[in-house]
């Protein structure tokens, strides 16, 4: 289930994924100015089975406190982690920067981390500028004010052998979201036009303020009813890290705090390691890579509409 709370008037909000039980969950880390919480739980080297949510939130390092409510939400509900005295909600979470817009002194909390549970519900979630997304914007490399509208968004694919893969992002990029070499979302010029940030960040005179360090940030969270444990999960996490390479340009740069989680929540044992487990691995990366890079493209188109 997806949930979203979004403060309009602050540009600023949250997106909480609620993990099916038995979820597994793997983290690829790719950006190089990340705002994260409780990733050390997903490293196949870590005892915990998997996390009961995922947390993508704004507000930067201060939004990471909405996992607080998402932790209680959980914990109300029985869900989360066994132990002899009750259950332990494991959420993590990552942020991206959007203090630039709206207020900078609102940003999701607890209670907001609570109501986006609160909205959680299954099937196509809400996209465009709303919760995680309310205050993105793609291709800074003359200034948020020059940049385009980012937010969320959602693409989905079905497996030929019935599982089901789907990939919810948040583009909030430094550089253009692009699409058949083309840019779909960028920087404007001084009439407007469309403008190529590869071609503009090498001519920026140093230090190009417009281009700051606590500003971008790609997430993403793939889903599958898939059945696989934490290192599988974590090679499909990094295939489907590849997908933001090519939806965005420049990709991964110290600028960024891209992310990408995945949970897979199939039931059974994994397949034993082997040339069979290679190749169904290859498969869902490969379409995770290609979801991701259409939901961070979904996400610029849907941002020009009423979310």
């Amino acid at each position: 289930m997806v949930g979203h709370w979004t403060d309009r008037d602050s540009r600023t909000g949250c997106t909480v994924v609620i993990a099916p039980a038995g979820t597994r969950g793997a983290v690829d880390v790719r950006g190089g100015g990340t705002g994260t919480r409780e990733l050390e739980g997903l490293s196949p080297l870590a005892n915990a089975e998997g996390p009961s949510a995922v947390l993508l939130t704004g507000g930067s390092a201060f939004g990471l406190a909405a996992a607080d409510g998402v932790v209680r939400w959980l914990e109300e509900r029985g869900i989360g982690r066994p132990t002899p005295l009750g259950v332990i909600p494991l959420v993590p979470a990552a942020v991206v920067f959007d203090l630039a817009e709206g207020r900078h002194d609102r940003r999701p909390g607890p209670e907001q981390g609570y109501e986006a549970c609160e909205a959680a519900a299954g099937g196509v979630p809400g996209r465009g500028q709303l919760g995680a997304g309310a205050g993105a914007a793609v291709g800074k490399a003359l200034g948020r004010e020059r940049a385009s509208a980012g937010g969320v968004g959602y693409a989905a694919a079905r497996l030929a052998g019935g599982e089901t893969v789907a990939v919810i992002a948040v583009a909030n990029a430094a550089g253009d979201v692009i699409e058949d070499g083309e840019v779909l979302a960028g920087p404007r010029g001084d009439h407007g036009e469309p403008l190529r940030s590869s071609q503009l960040i090498p001519e920026l005179p140093l230090p190009a303020w417009s281009l700051r360090p606590d500003q971008s940030t790609t997430l993403a969270c793939v889903c599958t009813d898939a059945t696989l444990d934490k290192r599988g999960c974590g090679i499909v996490a990094r295939g489907a890290s590849a997908g933001i390479a090519r939806a965005v340009d420049p990709a991964y740069t110290p600028l960024d705090g891209d992310v990408v989680f995945c949970l897979a929540s199939g039931a059974g044992p994994p397949i034993e390691p082997g040339p069979a487990a290679s190749w169904r691995l290859t498969i869902l990366g490969t379409v995770a890579a290609s979801l991701t890079a259409a939901a961070i493209r979904d996400a610029v188109r849907q941002a020009v509409r009423p979310a």
